[in-house]
């Protein structure tokens, strides 16, 4: 059946892809996009360009996750939303101590505050209807590797996570969804790395020079060593295409596609596992699953 479909941070990356494969999948997608009459012009055009090519039901919004002023306008252009895809967010690369507090305050608003923007000015509908779904976009740092130089987005990554969690009893008696979809490090065919935020404290970043020197170079190497040849980001895409395609109430709660297999997955599978107990231990199984 076909979805309407709200991606955020959907100019690149997994939610450019995202969007276009649900729209290949038959569903309507507006890939929400900041600054489209500026610097992310270029990606609205070659959305466009490619929802003639392909005959899909693919349009941009102007969404800037920032503005909750935005958020509203958007949610009120694109009308009936189905499906959020909460899959905005911005990297960091750096010694944690070398950014400010108004940095890591920022890498919070991107990646968690964002999402409670957003799901504000959604879920009004979602409830009335008693329908809806919410898939978030998290990260494998939340219960696996953790390499360096990269805590504030770690942090604010798991936090999301943690927020997803919460929403999905919370929502779960109105009849909404939810779908945490975990990706592990892609090295390529992302933008991630390439407009990671770098700490304003350039000081306090070369003293960890002195002992840490190309660490960076390092990880990167080792987490390209480590992903199989033919890791391949769009599979994010088609786990999320997958989610949305399945029927409510039989969606998985946590899917993660790991090419690097940080042990995430396992260590995810248990703590699921005992979320799962707890709301048996205290008599609330109903709140695991939607109410259809």
């Amino acid at each position: 059946m076909p979805h309407v479909v709200l991606v955020t941070g959907a100019s690149s990356g997994f939610g450019a892809l995202t969007a276009r494969a649900l729209a290949d999948a038959g569903h309507t997608v507006h890939a929400g996009i900041r600054q489209t009459t500026g610097r992310n012009a270029p990606a609205v055009a070659d959305a466009r360009s490619y929802a003639d090519e392909h005959g899909v039901d693919l349009r941009t919004v102007e969404l800037d996750v920032s503005s909750q002023e935005s958020v509203d306008a958007a949610v009120a252009e694109v009308g009936r939303i189905d499906v959020v895809v909460h899959n905005a967010g911005h990297m960091v690369l750096g010694p944690t101590e070398a950014f400010t507090p108004e940095q890591v305050a920022e890498i919070y608003d991107t990646n968690v505050l964002s999402t409670q923007r957003v799901n504000r000015a959604v879920l009004p509908a979602m409830r009335a209807r008693r329908d809806g779904l919410l898939l978030w976009v998290g990260s494998s740092s939340t219960y696996g590797g953790t390499p360096p130089y990269l805590g504030p987005y770690f942090g604010a990554k798991a936090a999301m996570d943690h927020l997803a969690k919460s929403y999905a009893v919370e929502l779960s008696r109105f009849g909404i969804d939810t779908a945490i979809v975990v990706p592990g490090s892609f090295t390529s065919g992302t933008n991630h790395f390439a407009h990671a935020m770098h700490p304003q404290d350039t000081a306090t970043a070369e003293a960890y020079d002195t002992f840490y020197a190309g660490l960076m170079d390092d990880v990167g190497k080792a987490l390209a060593a480590l992903a199989p040849a033919d890791a391949d980001v769009r599979d994010v895409a088609d786990a999320i295409v997958r989610i949305v395609d399945t029927p409510k109430g039989e969606r998985p709660f946590r899917t993660t596609i790991d090419p690097a297999d940080d042990g995430s997955e396992r260590v995810s599978d248990v703590a699921d596992s005992i979320r799962a107990e707890f709301y048996r231990r205290i008599g609330m199984t109903d709140l695991l699953t939607p109410r259809t």
